[in-house]
């Protein structure tokens, strides 16, 4: 890529992935009535029948390759004794970033195939989602999702050392994604992304207008 164009694709992908992130989360159909997913008759009560739960998901799978660059992006321009923080939380995150990409893309792709069966066809799938919510085989790489805040915050730790968010946004950043860790919760993934735009956003900013 041109390097003239690289810091404003960086800035956009700041700017734009925790505003995707927080769409796709709210997007939800039962944001303010949630429900952990125990087993397939949880998980059919959330995507059967409710486009808007895929296209959620969707949006979180597209936000992704965003998340890379910006992950990328972000330890180019932390250097001295922040370099170290970029770097890691780069590794680590951009190693959840892949793992979320599978994640959604089971969801918003495997079960938006599974909607459009008849009822008589779907009932015979059940045990099929039972594995995805046990998380049953490869699936089990999913476990790994965590590592995707982590690499951000150790990211969000040089960031406000080397003073490139303010301390109060760069602390609401890691709270933020400290709330993404939760078991499926749509309305605190919600928060979470939330309290990421008052970090990410502004940083963005900064990007796309050369402070950086």
């Amino acid at each position: 890529m041109n390097e003239s164009l690289m810091p404003w694709v960086a800035g956009m992908s700041t700017v734009a992935f925790p505003i995707i992130l927080f769409a796709g989360f709210a997007l939800h159909p039962k944001l303010f009535a949630p429900r952990l997913t125990k087993d397939a008759d949880d998980l059919i009560a959330k995507f059967r029948g409710k486009p808007v739960f895929h296209l959620g998901h969707l949006l979180v799978f597209v936000a992704v390759p965003l998340i890379v660059i910006s992950f990328t992006y972000t330890q180019t321009v932390l250097r001295g004794a922040e370099k170290s923080y970029g770097a890691i939380g780069a590794l680590i995150g951009i190693i959840g970033a892949i793992v979320l990409a599978g994640d959604k893309g089971a969801l918003c792709i495997v079960l938006s195939a599974f909607d459009t069966l008849p009822t008589s066809d779907f009932e015979s799938i059940r045990p099929a989602l039972q594995s995805i919510v046990e998380r049953r085989g490869l699936l089990k790489i999913f476990w790994a999702l965590p590592l995707l805040p982590l690499g951000a915050i150790i990211q969000m730790i040089g960031m406000i050392k080397a003073g490139l968010v303010p301390r109060a946004g760069g602390i609401a950043g890691i709270l933020g994604l400290v709330l993404l860790n939760n078991p499926d919760i749509d309305l605190i993934s919600s928060v979470g992304a939330l309290l990421l735009c008052t970090a990410y956003v502004p940083f963005g900013l900064k990007i796309l207008a050369g402070i950086l």
